[in-house]
């Protein structure tokens, strides 16, 4: 059996090194030669070399996590003194207009509710102050223009639609804001409606319609209701300055028509009265029946200028009565007969027209002046206690009656 051989480790033993310093073999494997590393190195004096080191880290400082930091009072301390003087400005500016602009609408809504009050409206107007700044007129006791607004302002029989006027350089009798005693108008222009629908609903009861014809005039046109039959009406208005404050009307052309009957006009002329229509007047010239009804009636035959020996002749042979009646002239002479005075005594000769004698009697009750009350369009602007207001014009429109009015040296409320 052979022995085991043993390997020495290192074959040259150096001495022990007590040491308790780990060793860096590096620095052995460096230390055995001078290489051109040493000599780079070795270059150059001290304070060379200090200068070729790296600069130094700054230290590591924690950061700040506050919210609002630095950052935002940096922006800001960042503006420049100019700019926050204008931020500051326009801050202001915004606060007073503000203000100004909460002080009006106070006003405006006391004034309104004061109008109201005083001139007994059934609701608050609209008004509206205008100049800017107000709160600087308000304390120099005087305003630029005021415009008021009122609707629905009840003018005798009817209700003008619509009354705007706009007071100028108004004095106010003030202490304040809310001590507004009363205000001084030198001078006021205003615009009054009187309109188309408005007449329709309150004097048609919606079965006359009234239209502009014409820079003066309206017409109207509907159903008029008479003793159960209702009859087509007709009629013009002419508008008319009355005085310095109030407008009338001319009622004219004022015709009913009785289906294709008859024709009535309100008056006292010829041409007034009932009527028959050329149609009617032709169907009794045609019809014996109605002929016959006609000339039965002495007063009749005596309005006609017919001879009574002709009319016995023609009542007696239908041949004659139409030569009677067939003659242009008959025709033109029936046209002429005023039926309303035939109504009371001879109700039977108008039922054979085809006539209710009802109707003819609440026709002759029925007067040109009660007609003409039903179809007038006439208003006062009511008198100031101080000071003057006029009309200035009154001209017919699409939608209405348009009135131009002025005013001045007007006072509102106690002085």
């Amino acid at each position: 059996m052979r022995t085991p051989h043993r390997i020495d480790p290192d074959p040259h033993p150096r001495p022990c090194d007590r040491s308790e310093a780990p060793h860096n073999p590096y620095e052995e494997l460096g230390a055995l030669d001078d290489g051109p590393l040493d000599e780079f190195l070795g270059e150059g004096t001290a304070e060379q070399w200090a200068e070729r080191e790296p600069e130094r880290e700054p230290e590591w400082t924690p950061p700040v996590h506050r919210r609002g930091g630095r950052r935002r009072r940096g922006r800001f301390a960042g503006l420049p003194l100019a700019a926050k003087a204008v931020v500051s400005l326009v801050v202001l500016a915004a606060f007073v207009t503000l203000a100004d602009r909460w002080a009006l609408l106070y006003a405006e809504h006391r004034a309104a509710d004061t109008l109201k009050d005083q001139l007994d409206l059934a609701a608050a107007p609209e008004v509206d102050i205008g100049g800017f700044p107000f709160l600087t007129q308000l304390a120099d006791k005087r305003l630029d223009s005021v415009r008021v607004t009122v609707p629905d302002v009840s003018a005798d029989r009817v209700s003008l639609a619509k009354v705007s006027a706009t007071a100028h350089d108004i004095r106010l009798d003030a202490d304040g804001l809310t001590s507004v005693r009363g205000a001084h108008v030198p001078r006021l222009d205003g615009d009054v409606l009187l309109s188309f629908a408005d007449l329709n609903r309150e004097l048609g009861a919606s079965q006359v319609m009234f239209t502009g014809h014409g820079r003066d005039r309206v017409r109207a046109r509907g159903i008029l209701p008479v003793a159960g039959h209702d009859l087509r009406l007709r009629a013009e208005a002419t508008i008319q300055r009355q005085g310095e404050r109030g407008i009338g009307t001319q009622i004219g052309g004022i015709r009913l028509d009785i289906g294709d009957l008859a024709t009535y006009r309100p008056g006292t002329r010829a041409s007034d009265g009932l009527h028959l229509t050329p149609k009617a007047s032709a169907d009794v010239a045609r019809e014996t029946r109605k002929a016959k009804a006609l000339l039965s009636v002495p007063a009749v035959v005596q309005r006609l200028g017919v001879p009574e020996a002709a009319v016995r002749e023609a009542l007696s042979d239908d041949g004659k009565l139409a030569e009677l009646t067939g003659s242009p002239r008959f025709a033109r002479q029936a046209q002429t007969l005023n039926l309303i005075d035939l109504a009371l005594d001879n109700p039977e000769v108008l039922r054979g027209l085809g006539l209710d004698p009802d109707l003819l009697n609440a026709l002759s009750q029925l007067t040109r002046p009660a007609l003409a009350d039903r179809l007038s369009l006439a208003f006062e602007l009511p008198e100031p206690k101080t000071g003057d207001m006029r009309l200035r014009y009154v001209r017919v429109e699409k939608d209405g009656i348009r009135v131009r009015l002025t005013g001045s040296g007007l006072a509102l409320g106690s002085s």
